[in-house]
C-alpha cells in the first residue's frame, strides 16, 4: 500500500463513546481506497474477519490470541488501541457504519502508558483521610482501570464494573453497587449520569469531573461539576460549576482544603462575634433589669465594639488552615452554622463575661475607686477577655494550648498590638480620658485584668477538651 500520508481523507465516522471506535475513508491518486479504523480492542475484534501477519499476508482472525494480548497489555496499566483496515472501491466516497462492521482486517494493537502524576497519589490519600470517597469512571479497558486505580491508591481496586454490567442492573441494584465499587470501566456518558444519580440517592454530595461534550449532562446533574480547562470542551466548561486550569486531580484536593478553611474561618468569626457581643449585652441588660449602675457608659460600649469588631473579628478571616482540616469527615450538607454546640458556647461565654464584668466592677467599688475608674477597669476587662477569647477560638477543632497557637499569625498579633495601643491611649492620655470619661488604671489592677482574661481562657479551654473527649468516646 502507498504511504498513508499521501492519502486524502474523504469521509469520517467520528469517535463515539457508545460504539467505541472511529473510522476514516481515504483515497490516493492511483485509484486506491481504504477504510482505516481504530478503537477499543474488544469492539474492533468483533468487526474483523481476518488479520494481517508480519510477512504482510492475510489469514483468519485468531480472536482468542488478540484478546489475551489486549488483556495482558491492559493489566500493565496501558491504554490499548486496535487498528484495522478494509479495501473499498475507488468510487466509494461516503462512509457508513455498515461499511466497517464485520468485514475488517486487523492490523495490530498498541499500548500507551499515561502514568498518573506523582502528586495524584498524595492527593488521593489526602481525600481518603478527609472522608471523601474517590471513584474512577473511565472509558478504558477494565484491567487498565484496575491497574491505574491500584497505582493511585483507590480503596477497592480489585472490583471493577463495566458499562455492560451497569446496563444489566436496575436502579435498585445500582443503588447498592455504587457503594461497594470504586472503579467503573468502559462507560458511556449515560452511565456517568446514572452513577451520579445513584450516589446522590444516598444523600451524598457528588463532585463529577469531565472534559467531553457528552459529559455535560453528568456535570450539570452533579452537586459540583468540574471541567478540564486545558483538554475540556466548551460544552463541558459551560455545564460545569468549576474549571480546573491545570487538569490536575491534586487541585481538587487543594480546593477542598481551601474550601474547608474558608468555612472554618467564617465559623470562627461567628463563634467569636456572637458570644462576645452577647456577653457585653448581658452585662448591660442585667444592670437595666435590676436597676444597677451601668458597669460601662454608652460611649465606652461603642468604643469596644468599634475597636474590636474592626480588628479582632477581621483577623480571624485570615486564619491559616488547621492541621487536622483534611483529617475530618465532611460536614453534613444541611448543617447550620448556628449549631447547638455554638449556642452552648454563647451561653457559657456570656455568663463568664457577666462574672468578669461585675466581679471587676464590684472589686473597684469596694476599693473605693471613683465610678470613672471602675468604668475604665471594666472597659479594659472586656477588651482583654475578647482578646483571650480570640486565641481560644482560633483552634475550634483542637487544643489551643500549643506553641503554634500562642505564636499566632502576623495578622493576629498586629490586631492585638493595635488594640493594646488604643486601650493605653484612652486609659492614660488626658485628652482621650476626657472624651471617654476614663482614669489611669493602677499597675496591680492592670495585672488583675490580665488574670481575668487568663481565667476565661482556662475555663473555656478546659470545657472544650472535656467536650472533645466525650465526643471521641462516643464515636468509639
Amino acid at each position: 500500500m502507498p504511504e498513508f500520508a499521501t492519502w486524502t481523507r474523504t469521509d469520517t465516522i467520528p469517535f463515539d463513546a457508545k460504539h467505541r471506535f472511529m473510522a476514516t475513508l481515504n483515497h490516493d491518486h492511483e485509484l486506491h481506497a481504504f477504510v482505516f479504523v481504530k478503537g477499543a480492542p474488544e469492539k474492533i475484534l468483533t468487526m474483523c474477519q481476518n488479520q494481517r501477519t508480519a510477512d504482510d499476508t492475510v489469514e483468519p482472525l485468531d480472536k482468542a490470541y488478540w484478546q489475551e494480548k489486549a488483556d495482558n497489555t491492559a493489566a500493565l496499566g496501558q491504554r490499548v488501541l486496535a487498528f484495522a483496515v478494509k479495501s473499498v472501491k475507488p468510487n466509494h466516497t461516503v462512509l457508513e457504519r455498515t461499511d466497517v462492521e464485520g468485514s475488517l482486517t486487523l492490523l495490530g494493537m498498541v499500548g500507551m502508558i499515561d502514568p498518573p502524576r506523582t502528586e495524584t497519589v498524595a492527593a488521593m490519600a489526602e481525600c481518603h483521610r478527609a472522608g471523601i470517597q474517590v471513584k474512577m469512571i473511565t472509558g478504558d479497558h477494565a484491567k487498565t482501570a484496575a491497574a491505574i486505580g491500584m497505582k493511585v491508591g483507590l480503596q477497592n481496586p480489585d472490583k471493577v464494573l463495566t458499562g455492560t454490567d451497569l446496563d444489566s442492573m436496575n436502579d435498585a441494584s445500582l443503588h447498592q453497587a455504587v457503594l461497594e465499587c470504586d472503579i467503573f470501566a468502559r462507560t458511556s456518558p449515560k452511565h456517568k449520569l446514572r452513577l451520579v444519580m445513584a450516589l446522590q440517592s444516598h444523600g451524598m454530595t457528588v463532585a463529577m469531573t469531565g472534559d467531553g461534550v457528552n459529559d455535560a449532562p453528568a456535570l450539570k446533574r452533579a452537586d459540583a461539576g468540574i471541567a478540564m480547562g486545558r483538554k475540556g470542551s466548551e460544552a463541558a466548561k459551560e455545564a460545569a460549576d468549576l474549571v480546573l486550569a491545570d487538569d490536575n486531580f491534586a487541585s481538587i484536593a487543594t480546593a477542598v482544603r481551601e474550601g474547608r478553611t474558608v468555612y472554618d474561618n467564617i465559623k470562627k468569626v461567628i463563634s467569636w462575634t456572637l458570644p462576645t457581643s452577647a456577653g457585653e449585652a448581658t452585662a448591660i441588660i442585667v444592670a437595666l433589669l435590676f436597676g444597677m449602675t451601668l458597669p460601662v457608659t454608652p460611649i465606652q460600649i461603642l468604643w469596644i465594639n468599634l475597636i474590636t469588631a474592626s480588628t479582632l473579628g477581621i483577623a480571624l478571616a485570615f486564619e491559616p488552615t488547621e492541621e487536622n482540616t483534611m483529617r475530618r469527615p465532611p460536614r453534613p450538607r444541611h448543617e447550620s452554622l448556628l449549631s447547638g454546640e455554638l449556642v452552648w458556647h454563647i451561653v457559657l461565654v456570656s455568663l463568664l463575661f457577666l462574672c468578669g464584668v461585675y466581679g471587676m466592677f464590684t472589686y473597684a467599688i469596694d476599693q473605693g475607686y471613683s465610678i470613672e475608674l471602675a468604668h475604665t477597669i471594666v472597659v479594659n476587662t472586656l477588651v482583654v477577655m475578647e482578646i483571650f477569647h480570640l486565641f481560644f477560638i482560633r483552634n475550634i477543632y483542637g487544643t489551643s494550648l500549643t506553641w503554634k497557637a500562642v505564636r499566632g499569625t502576623k495578622v493576629v498579633w498586629l490586631t492585638v498590638i493595635v488594640i493594646a495601643v488604643a486601650q493605653f491611649a484612652i486609659t492614660y492620655l488626658p485628652p482621650l480620658q476626657t472624651v471617654f470619661a476614663t482614669e489611669a488604671v493602677p499597675f496591680f489592677d492592670g495585672m488583675l485584668i490580665i488574670g481575668i482574661g487568663v481565667a476565661l481562657f482556662a475555663i473555656i479551654e478546659t470545657e472544650k477538651q472535656i467536650r472533645l473527649r466525650l465526643l471521641a468516646l462516643g464515636a468509639m
